[in-house]
């Protein structure tokens, strides 16, 4: 090879080391889903007119690279550079050099080695290491695919010893599962239980295959009368694997939304992959405000025992329903108490949680006084005062238009003497309702709040859109810890601040 395809071929193996780094952390944070990291790539590349320039050089530079070789070291200053804003190391999210991501990068190491042998070849070696500069991205969702059956091969193992577990201790299954509420719901059943029971909810975010499994065999002790199982899914077929080792006696759904929407495709999806949850239950507990689950609910009528709750009407098995003098509780049609209203708890997750415990045996009186107790679930709608006096409202953990709009009461519901603000990055994972959803929400905390924060570039179009003919104040910032600097400078004693949704730095 000449002197320029030996320059050309060593720059876009260099490229894509710090390339390949970049983007094994993207999909490190999106689960080793195969397909994300390009879907991330794409949406990078196209996140600002810079990043646009810089993939378009980048590209024309590597189709020139296969016949002027030396071209490849443009596409390679552009595979290090960018795309702007997406850093190597991270500011939310390092690295976690784990089993499987040194796996998936030897791997992937390995396939780019081979690319370029077909490359050498052929003698267009440069070419080929500008493509894969790039490319870096294509190439792990490639990786991911290819170990995704060797992954699960070897989860099994710790899966037979969770489900063998499970069989020795033999607690009450409690499965939990919803578009959101789940981790407040099992949060709040927990509470309701109390020291009545021996309770083991699974840990925050211990909702998948590998994480329930985790659960079960680091937590699940001796005695242990009641396992509270949180199950998330991306898609059908997830929930039933767990069921298939981990099935509740008592399932739980709490809302149907569009909450990771573009994963799902369809609403109807969506409810079909969260009842795989019901599959063995023998008692089904729904939140039937929601209309695809009160169909549900009929569906199941006569092949499960249905336990329908409401934060709407008194009229169902389950009711907890907001008043003036705060929340009535109803059992079977039937007033029980009057209690507080806790601050940040949704009424409906509440309600569902009550209908656990009554299943699990719970004196109803004992119960019900007890919903009065609870308490917002960290970083979902708690409210605290700051040093400097601002109250702030939590809800960094929400990412849902419902837990959205009751954030935005919980803000307009303050007592306050000084100005109102919201902190958002808005909502992902919304589908063709992303854009729509936010500019709704954007719209709603304008009539609420005077300062509106946008996070990043992500939703910026859709919140402004939203914001369009308000006199509320706007503020750009593109990170979340420049808005935490912005609130910290900018609002004292008597303001209030609303952080709704937080969303990791692989986003734009």
């Amino acid at each position: 090879m000449s002197a320029a395809a030996w320059l050309g071929l060593a720059a876009g193996i260099a490229a894509s080391v710090p390339a390949g780094l970049r983007w094994l952390r993207v999909i490190q944070r999106e689960h080793y889903l195969a397909g994300s990291t390009t879907r991330f790539a794409v949406r990078w590349w196209r996140s600002s007119a810079l990043n646009l320039l810089l993939v378009v050089v980048g590209l024309a530079a590597a189709a020139v690279s296969f016949v002027e070789p030396a071209a490849a070291c443009f596409t390679a200053l552009v595979a290090i550079l960018g795309p702007v804003g997406l850093t190597i190391r991270g500011r939310t999210s390092p690295l976690a050099w784990t089993r499987r991501l040194k796996t998936l990068a030897a791997l992937t190491a390995v396939l780019g080695f081979v690319a370029l042998g077909l490359g050498a070849l052929f003698d267009v070696g440069a070419g080929m290491a500008a493509v894969l500069a790039l490319g870096v991205p294509l190439v792990i969702d490639l990786a991911a695919g290819l170990l995704a059956p060797l992954e699960r091969r070897l989860g099994a193992h710790f899966i037979d010893e969770a489900a063998k577990r499970l069989r020795s201790v033999h607690p009450t299954v409690v499965g939990i599962t919803g578009s959101y509420g789940k981790t407040s719901t099992k949060n709040h059943l927990a509470s309701l239980l109390g020291t009545d029971r021996m309770v083991v909810p699974s840990p925050r975010s211990f909702n998948n295959r590998s994480g329930l499994a985790k659960a079960v065999n680091e937590h699940l002790a001796l005695g242990t009368e009641v396992f509270i199982a949180e199950m998330g899914t991306y898609g059908p077929g997830e929930i039933a694997d767990m069921v298939s080792w981990c099935p509740p006696e008592i399932a739980v759904l709490t809302a149907i939304g569009p909450v990771h929407l573009e994963r799902f495709g369809s609403l109807e999806v969506t409810l079909a992959a969260k009842a795989e949850i019901t599959t063995s239950a023998r008692v089904v507990v729904l939140n039937a405000d929601d209309e695809r689950l009160a169909r549900l609910a009929d569906e199941l009528e006569g092949s499960r025992q249905v336990v329908r709750a409401s934060a709407s009407t008194a009229a169902l098995d389950v009711g907890v329903v907001p008043g003036d003098e705060g929340w009535r509780i109803f059992v079977g049609g039937e007033h029980l108490v009057t209690v507080p209203a806790p601050s940040g708890v949704q009424p409906s997750n509440a309600a569902c949680a009550l209908g656990v415990a009554l299943e699990l045996g719970l004196d109803p009186v004992l119960a019900a006084a007890r919903v009065g107790e609870l308490r917002a679930v960290e970083n979902r709608q708690s409210v605290l005062v700051a040093p400097s006096g601002v109250t702030v409202i939590d809800d960094t953990f929400n990412a849902n238009p419902a837990g959205a709009r009751a954030a935005v009461a919980v803000l307009e519901s303050l007592s306050l003497e000084g100005r109102r603000a919201v902190v958002t990055p808005g909502m992902i994972e919304l589908g063709a309702e992303q854009g729509p959803e936010n500019e709704a929400f954007a719209r709603l905390a304008g009539s609420v709040a005077q300062i509106v924060v946008v996070v990043g570039q992500t939703n910026a179009r859709s919140l402004l859109a939203g914001l369009q003919g308000s006199e509320v104040e706007i503020i750009r910032v593109r990170t979340r810890d420049e808005a935490v600097a912005w609130v910290r400078a900018q609002l004292g004693s008597g303001d209030a601040v609303l952080y709704e949704n937080d969303l990791p730095d692989h986003y734009s």
